[in-house]
């Protein structure tokens, strides 16, 4: 939720579009040490009222305890929304409420038609909109079609009769197919932008499609002796050196450092990360604080986790992911996990 797109985090994207949906409040479902995370930055709220419902540390409450602890802060006077906080999707809420209210749904899911729909929950829809069948992530070739959990709910307050409490519950593979049983499961089918980031090369994309969509909204001052192409963001007080070559499809997060020569294309740059003088970052996460050495080749799909190092003249293969604060000092020519 904290994720930044094009330089914005998740949740505030999150916050804007219910803001234009006229809804004024939000229960976030927390631990303790995400809420003070939450705190910390300061997102800009536009205008809605926050509650935080925290979950225990040591206890995971799946997809549908969080519900059921919340439910004295929701309430039981009308349908409420719950959304999964690594999605981004252009949602019409209003929308999606009305479709619920009428059809007289106890749960209604927004869906999104997907190529593969073998990571996921997937939905076979009857013509008058309920679910006749869902499955939770179905093997290769096996779905019943390619509508997919977007995970965006409007649920009635009859919900938390399905899920018991003081435990954890997964409403795909525990609620929904209840419902789906008693004809009480609705779908209704997303048209706009929509996107799981839960996978570098998906979080990368969506940073693509949102930087083609608000380019012409970017302002930034560089040295005439930096090469722009365009599109690209970059936030306040980022440094770049001479020479450099940034984009197209490069975002820099605010108080990064770029040295000399340094060119980096279809990335993203976390805030006050520091990638040194001759160093090539093509199409990779780079975490907040991270530091890149000089000389440093990162490939497609790496990510480097926040306030690692990565010594002079390493090169990181296609894929390789650094865990945070670990530091790096030899190449690593094949993909894989370094912490």
């Amino acid at each position: 939720m904290l994720f930044p797109i094009v330089n914005k985090p998740l949740l505030q994207w999150t916050f804007e579009r219910l803001a234009k949906n006229n809804v004024s409040e939000a229960i976030l479902a927390t631990s303790y040490r995400t809420e003070i995370l939450f705190k910390q930055y300061r997102i800009p709220r536009c205008g809605i009222h926050i509650t935080y419902s925290r979950d225990p540390l040591r206890k995971p409450l799946g997809t549908g305890g969080p519900i059921r602890k919340a439910e004295k802060l929701i309430g039981h006077r009308e349908p409420f929304l719950v959304l999964n906080g690594d999605i981004f999707a252009e949602t019409d809420y209003q929308a999606i409420l009305k479709e619920h209210e009428k059809n007289g749904a106890t749960a209604t899911i927004a869906l999104h038609e997907v190529e593969d729909p073998s990571r996921y929950g997937v939905a076979e829809l009857a013509r008058d909109a309920h679910i006749k069948t869902f499955v939770e992530k179905p093997p290769p070739g096996t779905a019943p079609s390619n509508l997919i959990n977007a995970g965006v709910y409007v649920l009635s307050p009859k919900i938390f009769q399905y899920i018991p409490k003081k435990r954890g519950v997964s409403l795909e593979r525990e609620v929904f197919p209840k419902l789906v049983a008693e004809g009480k499961l609705y779908g209704h089918v997303l048209s706009g932008l929509w996107m799981d980031i839960g996978k570098p090369e998906d979080y990368l994309k969506i940073n693509r499609k949102m930087l083609d969509l608000v380019a012409d909204q970017q302002r930034y001052k560089v040295s005439s002796e930096v090469e722009v192409r365009k599109p690209v963001a970059i936030d306040r007080d980022v440094s770049i050196g001479k020479g450099s070559k940034i984009g197209p499809h490069a975002i820099l997060g605010r108080d990064v450092v770029v040295g000399k020569d340094v060119h980096i294309k279809d990335s993203v740059a976390f805030p006050r990360a520091v990638i040194c003088d001759s160093a090539s970052v093509d199409n990779a996460i780079i975490g907040e604080g991270a530091a890149i050495g000089r000389n440093v080749k990162i490939g497609k799909n790496c990510v480097i986790g926040d306030h690692a190092k990565i010594g002079d003249n390493v090169s990181l293969a296609e894929g390789v992911l650094i865990c945070p604060a670990n530091e790096v000092s030899k190449s690593v020519l094949t993909a894989c996990r370094n912490c």
